[in-house]
C-alpha cells in the first residue's frame, strides 16, 4: 500500500522546488506518494490535489522552506489534525528545523513512527470596533501592533484581564506565543520560552519610557492593547505576513487559543535545546578556547 504524505513548498525559491523534486523522486522508488496543494502543483508541474481532499486525506506533512513558509503551512492547516516537518532552507529556522541533507533519512524515521510530537499554542486576536467584533485572527508567531512610517510615538493603553495595567509610549508592541519568543520578540529583547511553556510574551519595541520590560502573562489571561490619541497610522500585523488596519480607539483582545494547535513533529536526535544551542551558537566559542589551552 503506498504510503501518503503532503507537501507545502516555499515557491519563490529555487533551492526547495529542487529540494520538492528530490523528494519526489525518492518517494517514488520508496512508494511514497507526495500530495501537493493546487498553488505548489501548478509551479511544480504535478498532480494536484483540491484543499479540502489535501486537508481531509493525509495526516502530516513536509513544509520545504523556512519558518515564513512554516508560518503559511500552519495557517493553512490550523483547523485540521495534520502534523508539520520542516526542512529548512533559509536562515536561522526555529521551526522548520529539518536539515536538507538528512531529508529523507528523517522522513524514513518518521514513518517508522520514531518521531514526538510537540504541541505549539496558537494566539488568538480578536479586534472590536465601535463595540463589534471586526476581526478573529490566529498567529502561531505573534501578533505585532505598530505606528506607520512616520517616526510619531504611540501611546498604548495595555490591559490584563480587563484590569489596566500600563500606558505605554513606544514604536508599538509584540505579543507572542513561546514559538515567536525566538521570532520578533527576541530582537525587542524578550525572552526565550520553550514551546511546551504555556505562556504569552507581552515586549515592548522602541518604548519611550526607562521602565518598560519584556513581561511573561499567564496562560488564561487576556490582554487588550488599546491605541490612544488620534494617531491613525496604525497596523496590527499577524506573523509578519498578514496586516489590519487599526483605529484609535479600537480594542484588541490576545490570548493563547483554547482549541487549536499546531503538531510539529520532533526528532529524539533534534531537541528544542540541541537547536537553540546550534542557532545561536551558544558555547562553541568557549570550547575552541579550551581545546587551545
Amino acid at each position: 500500500m503506498e504510503k501518503k504524505i503532503g507537501m507545502l513548498v516555499n515557491t519563490q525559491k529555487k533551492g526547495a522546488l529542487d529540494m520538492a523534486n528530490r523528494l519526489v523522486q525518492w518517494g517514488k522508488k520508496k512508494g511514497i506518494v507526495f500530495l501537493f496543494p493546487p498553488h505548489e502543483a501548478s509551479i511544480l508541474g504535478v498532480q494536484a490535489t483540491p484543499d479540502d481532499v489535501w486537508k481531509s486525506t493525509i495526516d502530516f506533512a513536509v513544509v520545504i522552506g523556512g519558518d515564513g513558509t512554516f508560518l503559511r503551512a500552519s495557517r493553512y492547516i490550523l483547523n485540521h489534525s495534520i502534523s508539520l516537518y520542516g526542512i529548512n532552507l533559509g536562515h536561522l529556522g526555529f521551526l522548520a528545523c529539518g536539515k536538507p541533507e538528512e531529508a529523507e533519512a528523517d522522513l524514513e524515521q518518521i514513518l517508522r513512527e520514531e518521531y514526538a510530537l510537540q504541541q505549539h499554542r496558537i494566539l488568538e486576536g480578536i479586534i472590536w470596533r465601535e463595540g463589534r467584533r471586526k476581526h478573529t485572527l490566529y498567529a502561531l508567531n505573534d501578533l505585532v501592533l505598530t505606528k506607520g512610517a512616520f517616526a510619531r510615538v504611540i501611546t498604548i493603553e495595555i490591559r490584563i484581564d480587563n484590569r489596566y495595567f500600563n500606558m505605554l509610549p513606544a514604536d508599538g508592541v509584540i505579543v507572542s506565543t513561546p514559538t515567536g519568543s525566538t521570532a520578533y520578540a527576541l530582537s525587542a529583547g524578550g525572552p526565550i520560552v520553550p514551546p511546551h511553556v504555556p505562556c504569552m510574551v507581552l515586549a515592548p519595541i522602541c518604548a519611550h519610557t526607562l521602565y518598560a520590560r519584556p513581561v511573561i502573562v499567564g496562560e488564561n489571561d487576556v490582554i487588550s492593547l488599546i491605541p490612544r490619541g488620534t494617531h491613525r497610522d496604525l497596523m496590527l500585523t499577524q506573523d509578519g505576513q498578514l496586516g489590519y488596519e487599526i483605529l484609535p480607539g479600537d480594542r484588541i483582545e490576545l490570548s493563547l487559543s483554547r482549541d487549536k494547535v499546531v503538531n510539529v513533529v520532533t526528532l529524539p536526535q533534534r531537541t528544542y535545546f540541541d537547536l537553540l544551542q546550534e542557532k545561536l551558537k551558544w558555547g562553541q566559542g568557549i570550547e575552541r578556547n579550551e581545546n587551545k589551552e
